[in-house]
């Protein structure tokens, strides 16, 4: 089942916990702000590497890949050395994937509501006074 996607962003103090935790392994949500229990899918470090399950450590490390996280479009029986990220999240990850089991709250705020009845009952711009000024240019 698929769900709607959440992004946060933690403060360095705050990312602490997740730092030598690996692909695969259950957090408390809660040091994101959420309820639940958060499960670590994958994630990448500055340049974009990603992380792969099956590789060992932190380290960035250059792997043959047939298919899978990592490698895209590959034909059949090709294989390309790539270079992946180990699944251990270290201080040089800067995005985490995780998948959430828990409920989240959508609440409507009243400002968004007012916004969207503004809009309808907001008048037509006039055009009239721009129609004057270009004529008034022609005269000149």
């Amino acid at each position: 089942m698929k769900g709607k996607s959440i992004t946060k962003e933690l403060k360095e103090s705050d990312a602490n916990p997740f730092v030598g935790l690996n692909i695969g392994n259950d957090v408390d949500a809660t040091t994101v702000g959420l309820s639940g229990k958060m499960k670590i899918t994958g994630g990448s470090d500055k340049s974009g590497v990603p992380m792969r399950a099956d590789i060992h450590g932190g380290a960035r490390k250059y792997v043959l890949l047939s298919k899978g996280v990592g490698l895209n479009d590959a034909e059949k029986g090709e294989r390309v050395r790539k270079l992946v990220r180990g699944n251990t999240i270290s201080e040089e990850i800067y995005q985490i994937n995780c998948r959430f089991d828990g409920e989240i709250k959508i609440e409507k705020t009243p400002e968004a509501d007012d916004k969207v009845d503004s809009a309808k009952e907001a008048p037509k711009k006039d055009d009239s006074a721009k129609k004057e000024v270009k004529g008034e240019a022609k005269k000149a």
